[in-house]
């Protein structure tokens, strides 16, 4: 199985020998990034491109690792003993299959996404070493052993809030996304709207880098934000001489859509007050 991007996703050339390399060597693949750069959504167009089922863990700060194993719900076992129900007899009714399991025991081979790994605590990384590694899981209420029938293609997503355990890292493959340059940009504008004109394309991205590159900026902003400003864009009819900013207005027409908090809103209309002062 090769992965090469699809349709609908532009791959670069680095990122479709990661996915594959992790394939090949049958480890998580590891894939860090700004936030909006098509992280998760790269778990998906792998399970697309390889027509493989693909389950989904998204993690949260409360996300505890035992939950992608499994989860035993003693107190409806309880509240069933005492009404005297015969379900109670076998704990197997109160287990709860967690997202590992279900990868582990489904018919085929998966694609398993766990999503913002760095979400939780810093010891959930360490919980699922074994797990991930070996493949396989005890189940302490029935004594079983749950073993990978097929094993899942894991692709693990970060934002890099927080540093991940060395020991983790290393039964990783690595892949960094980098924000794609202008060539790799108008690519996947390109996909997402085909009918773009030129010259509004080339006036907006080129204000988009500028902005980007804006010194002191708090949170730049990245792929999903720039396709949703062009869509704007699109829709309000806007021609690349509505885009021209001046000293008197520095912030981008609809600036929602790339300035997401008003520090860095801040930031430009102190950009313009010092430009108008200079003129």
């Amino acid at each position: 199985m090769k992965f090469q991007g699809t349709g609908t996703y532009v791959a670069t050339a680095d990122l479709t020998v990661a996915v594959n390399a992790a394939v090949a060597l049958e480890r998580p693949l590891l894939v860090k990034g700004e936030p909006g750069t098509g992280k998760t959504e790269l778990a998906r167009q792998v399970s697309m491109a390889l027509g493989l089922p693909m389950i989904e863990w998204n993690i949260k700060s409360t996300t505890k690792a035992q939950q992608g194993l499994y989860e035993y719900d003693a107190v409806s076992r309880l509240r069933d003993s005492q009404l005297g129900e015969a379900r109670v007899h076998d704990v197997r009714n109160y287990i709860k299959q967690g997202k590992l399991w279900q990868a582990f025991a489904a018919d085929g081979k998966v694609v398993l996404l766990i999503d913002e790994i760095d979400k939780a605590d810093i010891e959930f990384p360490n919980d699922l070493l074994q797990e991930l590694d070996r493949m396989e899981f005890f189940v302490y209420e029935t004594g079983e052993t749950i073993r990978a029938r097929h094993r899942p293609i894991v692709i693990i997503t970060s934002n890099n809030e927080k540093e991940l355990p060395d020991a983790f890292l290393r039964r990783c493959f690595f892949h960094y996304i980098r924000f794609p340059d202008p060539a790799t940009l108008r690519a996947i504008v390109a996909v997402h709207h085909p009918g773009i004109k030129e010259a509004l394309l080339t006036t907006a991205l080129t204000q988009f880098y500028e902005i980007r590159e804006t010194p002191g900026l708090k949170k730049k902003p990245s792929t999903s934000e720039v396709l949703d400003w062009l869509k704007l864009l699109l829709a309000e009819d806007l021609t690349p001489e509505d885009l021209k900013r001046d000293g008197v207005n520095a912030l981008p027409r609809l600036h929602g859509a790339l300035l997401k908090n008003e520090q860095d809103v801040h930031l430009f209309e102190r950009l313009a007050f010092m430009a108008r002062r200079g003129g």
